[in-house]
């Protein structure tokens, strides 16, 4: 092989050489070039991530949102939010006022034992009943005492009787919780109840709103009612500002006997 030759191979060889090495530089290139961007975009993601992630933490729960959310007020309420609840004869001249919780065992107890008398005398006109639903016990762990006023309120918009029957169905003894038991959370479980109740039963309108939860609100601003009272506990019972009690204590009466001796004292008063 000439001199010449040999030159202009080796000149080839290098020069492939350094055509290689400018492709693989820009190959280099590229790839730190998308693996930035990646790098970039993941972070973006994981920062979108963490953000939605936080905003979702800060974000108010369902209860929550629904204190200041627009209050639907129920059919038969008046006042401020349609808190105030009346049933009975517009006749009667005295207001029998009753602080309950849906899920309070003595407020499930006072109605088995005592609510058939307070129906009657309801009825016959001896007072007219206001109704301040609590939602306390939830404190405690749970969402059923919200719930259930809240469905409570769906009743109401259908009738004031609906509302009676629907209560008194809700604290009898086949469909009452232990305290303990959140039951009242599940929208099924208040709509089987409802379907004992007369007024209530195949009712789509009243299930529509128990599932949707169009009461909420109200039942936050009832609660908020009770709350503004300074009532320590339900069952209390209330007529003229005074508390209608158990002789020698400072509980609401829980017999038949006990209730006709402070509301025949409440009545003269």
């Amino acid at each position: 092989m000439s001199a010449r030759n040999n030159q202009a191979n080796k000149a080839a060889a290098r020069e492939r050489l350094r055509a290689e090495r400018e492709r693989q530089a820009k190959k280099d290139k590229t790839r730190r070039q998308i693996f930035v961007a990646g790098s970039i975009v993941v972070v973006l993601a994981i920062a979108a991530g963490v953000g939605y992630g936080v905003m979702q933490l800060n974000k108010p729960s369902g209860w929550d949102a629904a204190k200041s959310a627009k209050v639907v007020a129920p059919k038969n309420t008046t006042g401020t939010d349609g808190t105030t609840v009346v049933v009975g004869k517009a006749s009667a001249k005295k207001t029998l006022q009753m602080y309950e919780d849906p899920r309070c065992p003595i407020c499930a107890t006072f109605d088995q034992t005592v609510g058939s008398t307070v129906q009657k005398d309801l009825d016959a006109g001896k007072f007219k009943v206001q109704y301040i639903g609590a939602t306390f016990i939830d404190n405690n762990g749970g969402e059923g005492s919200k719930n259930g006023l809240s469905a409570l309120g769906a009743a109401l918009n259908v009738s004031p009787t609906a509302f009676e029957h629907y209560k008194t169905a809700m604290y009898s003894t086949k469909w009452h919780p232990e305290e303990t038991t959140d039951t009242f959370k599940d929208d099924s479980y208040l709509i089987k109840i409802a379907q004992t109740v007369p007024e209530l039963k195949d009712n789509k309108a009243f299930q529509k709103a128990v599932n949707d939860g169009t009461y909420d609100a109200w039942a936050m601003k009832m609660s908020a009612k009770f709350d503004k009272s300074g009532v320590q506990g339900t069952p209390t019972l209330k007529m003229d500002g005074k508390k209608l009690t158990t002789p020698g204590s400072d509980n609401a009466p829980m017999t038949v006997a006990d209730f006709n001796t402070a509301l025949d004292k409440a009545l003269k008063g």
